[in-house]
């Protein structure tokens, strides 16, 4: 008798290319997750304190023109050529920055990585799209998600016993042959996809409209790090040059909203800013208000990471769930995590409820992210999946340095004495679960029509802007 043959992540088909995907996601995120471990090590030794910030801005910044890069060959090269492309420019900014002999150089580095990440990023949706059919979506964005959970638990302990017990330049040069070892499995797969079509046009000037994009962030991040005139210049500096140059590297109607494409990259942007804004916050506020050391104010994170990895499984395995509801959901479980972490900066309360909140709320990411990433590929044709996914990615780097910068301006002006710490916190949680409570609102609109959104008279991406 004949049975249907239901397809699987590791079935013959997929188990070469999701395990090479895989081991790229874990191998990017380690590197991510251990860097600030040895950084303090690295700069110390090359005499660069001037420069601490240096490294995580460059990375920043670049990875917004990665992925503007990784959507251009995406859509004209095809994702074997993006993937080759990113793989190469990450693994020669972990061989510059194991070796690096200057300040400048590791800054240098840290630079061609974010731009090997950021194109490595938005290949891994191309791949995602033309290797996996709309049933197994959810269950490998699901895995993505889980990926990241090994590297959030252990990336920070084996970057800290490298950089103390030998030296922190392993924590760059000792991923080298992992993540080329993940290329070569994903490789003779992707080799297998189609090609793009001839005479797919992409606007050259996007490059530099990312640039621009991506100095505005960092311009903004680097504000929020101080209190003073020369801050508020830099912010409205920022601000000017990072909406200048996103408005052509987004969907129209993205700021507004609009249904269908655009309120989907809008949601990635809503979701990744109120978490990740309070990411940052919460370990410092544990420390200076109950005096946590640091790898106990650090254990809420991981309850973060574990909850997004539960939820994303869960959603995972029930592909046939709205991915609209399951995005609401996530939304209205953050804002409960985050509310809930407000009582951080109650008197007398303590610190406790954080190991519970932040659980809570990571459930709500691991709702929220891989919903938005099956209704990304779902509102994506073949000729345009490489520019909108570059956009979704963008989306989540602007929202997130949006609200961190909103977070460092509160917490600056806590250190200026203009309010108590605790104040700031609950400022930050305000606004944050303002923003959560925002996308929860918004969510259906990510659940239009995918004809509507990509009629032309709806939808402009960023292919045919100049």
């Amino acid at each position: 008798m004949e049975t249907d043959q239901q397809p699987a992540l590791f079935d013959r088909a997929h188990r070469l290319t999701t395990a090479g995907l895989l081991m790229l996601v874990t191998f990017v995120a380690f590197e991510s997750m251990a860097v600030a471990t040895a950084m303090p090590t690295a700069v110390a030794e090359l005499d660069g304190l001037a420069w601490y910030a240096w490294p995580f801005s460059a990375f920043l910044v670049a990875s917004v023109l990665g992925m503007v890069l990784g959507g251009d060959l995406g859509d004209r090269r095809g994702s074997r050529v993006a993937l080759l492309t990113g793989v190469a420019v990450f693994a020669a900014g972990l061989l510059a920055g194991g070796l690096a002999g200057h300040m400048g150089v590791l800054v240098a580095a840290r630079a061609l990585q974010g731009v090997g990440g950021g194109i490595i990023s938005v290949a891994l949706y191309v791949v995602a799209g033309q290797a996996f059919d709309v049933r197994l979506r959810p269950r490998l964005f699901g895995a993505f998600s889980a990926a990241w959970v090994v590297p959030a638990l252990v990336g920070p302990t084996i970057a800290g016993l490298l950089t103390t017990h030998l030296t922190w330049r392993l924590v760059f040069l000792a991923l080298l042959p992992l993540i080329l070892l993940g290329l070569g499995l994903v490789l003779p797969a992707v080799r297998a996809l189609p090609r793009p079509a001839d005479g797919v046009v992409v606007a050259r000037s996007r490059r530099w409209w990312a640039l621009l994009a991506g100095l505005g962030i960092g311009a903004l991040q680097y504000a929020g790090q101080r209190l003073d005139l020369v801050a508020l210049a830099l912010a409205v500096a920022g601000l000017v040059a990072l909406v200048a140059g996103l408005r052509p590297l987004v969907p129209r109607g993205t700021a507004a909203v609009r249904p269908g494409l655009p309120a989907v990259v809008a949601g990635r942007g809503l979701l990744a800013g109120a978490f990740f804004g309070m990411d940052v916050l919460l370990p410092l506020a544990l420390t200076e208000l109950h005096g946590y050391e640091a790898a106990v104010a650090g254990v809420p994170l991981t309850a973060g990471a574990l909850g997004w990895a539960a939820a994303s499984q869960l959603q995972g395995r029930n592909p046939l769930w709205s991915r609209v509801a399951l995005l609401r959901a996530g939304f209205l479980l953050l804002a409960a995590g985050l509310l809930a972490t407000a009582l951080v900066a109650v008197p007398g309360v303590g610190g406790w409820p954080a190991y519970l909140s932040w659980a809570v709320a990571g459930l709500g990411m691991g709702l929220g992210m891989p919903s938005l990433s099956v209704l990304l590929l779902d509102r994506s044709s073949d000729e345009t999946r490489g520019a909108d996914s570059a956009a979704f990615q963008i989306a989540d780097v602007t929202g997130s340095a949006a609200c961190i910068g909103v977070v460092g301006v509160l917490v600056a002006a806590a250190a200026a004495g203009t309010f108590a710490l605790a104040t700031a916190v609950l400022a930050g949680v305000a606004v944050l679960t303002a923003v959560a409570l925002t996308g929860a609102v918004l969510a259906p609109r990510a659940g239009a029509d995918p004809a509507a959104a990509t009629d032309p008279a709806v939808r402009a991406t960023t292919l045919s802007a100049s």
